[in-house]
């Protein structure tokens, strides 16, 4: 889940090793050849890694037949896992060939746009991308929102349109990286509920439209409607486009997750049992420090998480990021406090703090920028009742084990 989140629009497809010269072909060695450069789009497939989609540039020239794809890493790479948590994941460009370029993308519509580029533009890609492979130059630090697979291409691309390239106008010009993101996981419950969770409200600002583009297919779009203006004449910017994967136009998608296994339907359990055990403790005038250690110890460490992306990794829109306030590394303590004689009353005006605090945010949240995730709030509901209770309940005479 939080993988999901994090590596929003990458891909895990490794390419294989290729040895590359220290340039490109030169053009007089292949006259009779023009280059053509394509933007080549995968739509999404069936696992977390790749339910955004893909995106390459190809490049063709003779028998010079290369996809160079922005999406690669190293997953045995020195402590791979602890900088992918800290946001410091380096990807690759390597250049694929084309017999290599559609592996694992057999069950995913391949969209290919041919550009309408002078020769001098379309060599100048080429030769941009050549130098980019290299060994020396083909690692970029990746930023799920900002500099990915999708907009490292749009990027060369508008280099080689020049200043003359226009967009066309947005059809909804107040959507948000949020927006976005839950389209794409509108199957994918739990995916939608990690991003909700650790993504900051960053990323429920309005974007403009190079923004919109770290989406291969929102890219896909606007370069199918752009045009490049000259002095007189406003040219098509794709020259030709073809689907050599005929698939889905919804991508390779799995179905969507059943109601009975979605977050809300964990989150409305949790809650029912909170209120069945409640009911319980305030009948027989007792605390049920079981369930309250579950629950904060999970809340604790939730929050633990959300601290640890907030105030030390590098990655883009998890600071600032309201769920610390409901979710937080001290809900460890009201885990452990109530089990102790003596820190007890330590434990009933921390939660009293705390239910103060959840039941503030939750009457409050229309009104704070970020956008939560509706199984949010029958959990914090559950925090609140189990706080109450144990600020009435807790201390008085129990018939459970306690520890001195």
């Amino acid at each position: 889940m939080v993988l999901c989140a994090l590596c929003a629009t990458g891909t895990l497809e490794a390419a294989p090793e290729l040895p590359l010269p220290k340039s490109a072909p030169a053009q007089e060695e292949q006259q009779e050849d023009s280059v053509r450069v394509s933007l080549v789009t995968f739509y999404p497939g069936s696992e977390p890694h790749n339910i955004w989609g893909h995106s390459e540039i190809r490049v063709h020239q003779g028998p010079v037949d290369l996809y160079f794809n922005y999406g690669v890493f190293d997953f045995q790479a020195p402590a791979f896992m602890w900088r992918f948590m800290m946001g410091e994941t380096d990807y690759m460009c390597q250049p694929v060939p084309r017999f290599y370029a559609t592996v694992g993308m057999e069950e995913r519509r391949m969209v290919e746009q041919e550009l309408n580029l002078s020769q001098d533009r379309a060599i100048a890609v080429r030769d941009f991308l050549w130098n980019n492979a290299q060994p020396e130059n083909c690692t970029y630090r990746y930023k799920f929102l900002s500099d990915n697979c999708s907009t490292r291409p749009r990027d060369i691309l508008e280099m080689a349109a020049g200043e003359g390239l226009r967009y066309p106008a947005m059809g909804d010009t107040t959507v948000t990286y949020r927006d976005i993101l839950a389209h794409y996981c509108r199957n994918y419950a739990w995916e939608r509920f990690g991003i909700d969770l650790v993504l900051g409200w960053d990323v429920d600002t309005v974007l403009d439209q190079r923004a919109t583009m770290f989406i291969p297919m929102l890219l896909m779009d606007a370069v199918a409607g752009a045009t490049i203006q000259t002095d007189s004449v406003a040219i098509p910017f794709v020259k030709a486009t073809t689907v050599p994967i005929d698939k889905s136009t919804e991508g390779n998608v799995r179905p969507p997750t059943p109601w009975y296994l979605s977050p809300m339907a964990f989150a409305l359990l949790v809650l029912v049992l909170t209120l069945l055990v409640t009911c319980h403790d305030w009948r027989v005038k007792d605390v049920s420090r079981w369930l309250d250690t579950v629950l904060f110890t999970a809340g604790g460490l939730a929050g633990c998480l959300l601290f640890f992306l907030i105030f030390f990794s590098t990655h883009e829109a998890t600071s600032p990021n309201i769920n610390i306030v409901w979710l937080n590394p001290l809900l460890l303590l009201l885990a452990v406090l109530p089990w102790f004689k003596k820190t007890r009353s330590a434990a009933r005006w921390l939660h009293a703090l705390n239910a103060v605090i959840v039941a503030l945010l939750m009457l409050a949240w229309p009104w704070q920028p970020q956008v939560g995730n509706i199984a949010f709030f029958p959990l914090m509901a559950a925090l609140v009742m189990r706080s109450i209770t144990n600020v009435w309940l807790l201390g008085k005479p129990t018939r459970g084990p306690t520890l001195s």
